[in-house]
């Protein structure tokens, strides 16, 4: 994500905290009735709280809801996460497809200014941002042993959170639910979309109306994933031909965890040839230098502006006074945090994936195609390997009689989809094909 694109963002973000109550116990929700910045009433009802998910422990997530603009009593109900992991879901609502567009106020200091986004997501669904695991964002524990999780245990905890959340809004409880987010995402949106069914065929209640779900740019196979960029880098004209076929033929086509000499001689070669160029959309400026990478490898794979963001602005303080047991809990702000100590406990994807779909579960895959981080190369090679028939076979796809980007449809409502020109966080780039698409899956019809 460029960097450009994100100064200001903690107080963007954080000014949400003035509509969450004082609490002694974490506030379950409330109505936000108005933002600073934004002239004018809010385009739709707005919601925001904890849900406890762990009584013993005081382990509280927070969650923005935004109802849509549409129709809020029949529109589908979307819950969003941002992966990391470690990352706010404030990612998406304030980058991506919120409900507004954030302008600069000026200064470190200042407020921004809230226009209306023409293409969120909130137009024709209602949107659940959640912060997840403890840790993230504004979600937290009051016993410290939770920072200590992982994918099953996320997944546990985000479905005990969705329970909880219907309970509060029953309202919403016929509307069809889906479950989106990107990047580690990837994980955390198969293996939660697991845990709603297996609650359904075991008979949790409230009962949720679980129709589908959406991976954008996601992890989902070590293999798969670590075999992407080699050809992902050739495609794009990133090394030559003859780099390539070196590579190819010394690895044999298989370039994750290579043991062989001359195989690991000619992707250190790639690496090189690639190290200066913006992972998470190759078309835009590199904010994450060499120097930067060096000094914080163990943070290499997260745009360096993730991590700066929390202190490009400095009025938490502030803001989050009127919630001062958070503030202790959580710490300052971020929006991906190192605090969690994360286990990667759930393995591949695949299996999850053929599991949902195999049980009528409809899934869209889609991929920014100018992501380097996690590139369409393999997503696009995991959902074909599922070994499902082509429905509608590799076509164009369209939004203003432009092409879009490029879609595959499978047996058992299985879609993959490419929007051309996109990074990482494909609504970040391409607001209005995104909107599109989103709309176009929700209600069925073809991309």
């Amino acid at each position: 994500m460029a960097g450009g694109r994100r100064s200001g963002f903690a107080a963007a973000a954080l000014l949400l905290l003035v509509f969450t109550a004082g609490c002694g116990a974490a506030p379950q929700g409330v109505e936000v009735t108005g933002l600073p910045g934004l002239d004018g009433a809010l385009p739709s009802k707005h919601y925001a709280g904890y849900v406890t998910v762990d009584e013993k422990h005081g382990r509280n997530l927070f969650y923005y809801a935004v109802e849509s603009e549409r129709d809020p009593a029949k529109d589908p109900v979307v819950l969003w996460l941002n992966g990391g992991p470690g990352c706010s879901s404030f990612d998406g609502f304030v980058y991506e497809h919120g409900p507004f567009n954030f302008e600069s106020g000026g200064s470190v200091k200042s407020l921004p200014k809230l226009h209306l986004n023409p293409y969120s997501w909130s137009k024709v669904s209602t949107m659940i941002y959640l912060d997840s695991p403890a840790g993230v964002g504004l979600s937290y524990s009051n016993n410290v042993s939770d920072y200590e999780t992982g994918d099953l245990k996320t997944a546990a905890d985000s479905h005990t959170f969705l329970l909880k959340w219907f309970q509060l809004y029953p309202e919403f409880l016929s509307n069809p639910f889906y479950i989106a987010g990107e990047s580690y995402a990837g994980v955390y949106v198969p293996t939660l979309s697991h845990e709603v069914v297996k609650g359904i065929q075991g008979g949790a209640k409230p009962t949720i109306n679980f129709k589908g779900y959406m991976v954008g740019n996601g992890v989902c196979d070590t293999v798969f994933d670590g075999n992407a960029l080699v050809p992902f880098a050739h495609g794009m004209g990133l090394i030559s031909e003859e780099i390539y076929q070196q590579a190819f033929t010394t690895c044999d086509g298989n370039y994750w965890n290579a043991s062989d000499g001359t195989c690991e001689s000619a992707l250190v070669k790639i690496d090189s040839l690639i190290s200066e160029l913006n992972i998470y959309d190759i078309l835009e400026p590199c904010y994450h230098g060499r120097s930067i990478k060096e000094a914080n490898p163990q943070n290499s794979k997260l745009p360096t502006s993730f991590k700066d963001l929390g202190t490009t602005n400095k009025p938490f303080p502030e803001v989050a006074s009127g919630v001062p047991c958070m503030v202790s809990s959580i710490g300052p702000w971020l929006l991906c945090t190192d605090k969690i100590d994360f286990n990667h406990d759930a393995g591949s994807m695949i299996s999850y994936h053929k599991n949902l779909t195999s049980q009528g579960y409809r899934a869209i895959i889609f991929s920014g195609d100018h992501d380097m981080c996690v590139p369409y190369t393999g997503s696009e090679a995991w959902t074909k390997s599922m070994g499902y028939g082509v429905v509608d076979s590799w076509r164009p796809w369209f939004t203003n009689d432009q092409v879009s980007g490029y879609t595959e449809g499978y047996e058992h409502g299985l879609t993959f989809a490419t929007i051309k020109g996109a990074g990482h966080t494909v609504p970040e780039y391409k607001p209005q094909e995104a909107l599109a698409f989103y709309s176009r899956w929700l209600n069925g019809s073809k991309l």
